[in-house]
């Protein structure tokens, strides 16, 4: 029997040790994005990665306007042609690059970055 919490009772980290391989940079499109959770001690940790224009970003899974995650559907961060981050919930519209808010509810606001860099083909938290 699983005894663990739910999933909105467990306990939130904002930020991740350095040299974490998440994944493949190959393994994300671009444009392209990826969702992560990493357990860290007895919390977790919600941040997904882009990419475009062969450049890799990371960010907080947490909406600026109301702090809810932004992908309504697994690994699905971006709109339909790839040209910008969509929150699901409330319609805000973010740069993939530089997590600026440009449209919606929370304009002018930023994503909290997540920092991750690419080694040897390999994305890894920085």
């Amino acid at each position: 029997m699983d005894e663990s919490p739910p999933a909105s009772e467990r306990k939130r980290v904002w930020t991740t040790p350095p040299g974490v391989a998440l994944c493949a940079e190959a393994e994300v499109a671009d444009p392209g994005s990826r969702g992560f959770v990493l357990q860290i001690g007895e919390a977790f940790f919600h941040g997904f990665v882009v990419r475009k224009a062969g450049q890799v970003a990371g960010y907080v899974d947490r909406c600026p306007h109301q702090g809810f995650p932004l992908a309504i559907e697994l690994d699905r961060y971006l709109v339909a042609d790839g040209s910008l981050i969509l929150c699901g919930w409330h319609g805000a519209v973010f740069e993939p690059l530089s997590g600026a808010c440009v449209g919606g509810p929370c304009a002018g606001a930023r994503l909290t970055a997540w920092p991750v860099t690419v080694a040897n083909g390999i994305i890894h938290t920085a």
